[in-house]
């Protein structure tokens, strides 16, 4: 009988402690705070099972000049804010918990630049699904499956040679500066 009391108190003060906790205690919200333990590995088991199950084994397009140089214009416009641009990297990808991952930027060892060695149907599914604990959205009701092929495209890409008019997309910085009209001041809080 006691221990039928200890298991049922145990299982009522575990959650009731979890809800004090998240109410008045300091969860890490903030981008700036250290993760919860697991994490990482909670979120990233699931995320990639599911893209494995349901990735796009082959694109419905071509990597034609014409599909690439779309891409990377869709790519300047909705995607390297946050992903960058050929050596420009974005000024707050890195500020964003998880880091964004730098598209152009050519990792340490080896050859591969951004998701280049990723298959293009994992990136067309991360493009159109989001996924969820990151900034990364969901762009299924903002672009068109095309245009969404033609970043993924692209991206696959982005280690290899490039037409020439892509390249000049893609490496062209991006202009944040603010109109004349706006205020030089912002109020406090």
């Amino acid at each position: 009988m006691k221990f039928l009391f200890g298991l049922i108190l145990g299982l009522l003060i575990l959650p009731l402690c979890a809800w004090i906790y998240f109410q008045v205690g300091h969860p890490p919200v903030a981008v700036a705070d250290k993760p919860f333990p697991f994490e990482r590995q909670i979120v990233r088991e699931p995320l990639h099972a599911r893209i494995d199950a349901e990735m796009p084994k082959s694109a419905p397009i071509d990597a034609s000049e014409a599909n690439l140089a779309a891409g990377a214009q869709i790519y300047r416009e909705q995607c390297a804010a946050c992903h960058g641009l050929s050596g420009h990297p974005s000024d707050f990808g890195s500020h964003m918990y998880p880091h964004a991952p730098q598209l152009w930027a050519r990792h340490s060892h080896g050859d591969v630049v951004g998701v280049s060695d990723d298959p293009a149907g994992e990136t067309e599914w991360k493009v159109a699904n989001g996924i969820r604990l990151t900034g990364m959205p969901s762009f299924e009701k903002i672009l068109n499956p095309t245009q969404i092929w033609q970043v993924s495209l692209l991206l696959k890409q982005a280690a290899g040679p490039l037409p020439p008019g892509v390249v000049k997309i893609v490496q062209q910085p991006l202009d944040f500066s603010l109109p004349a009209e706006a205020p030089a001041t912002v109020p406090s809080r």
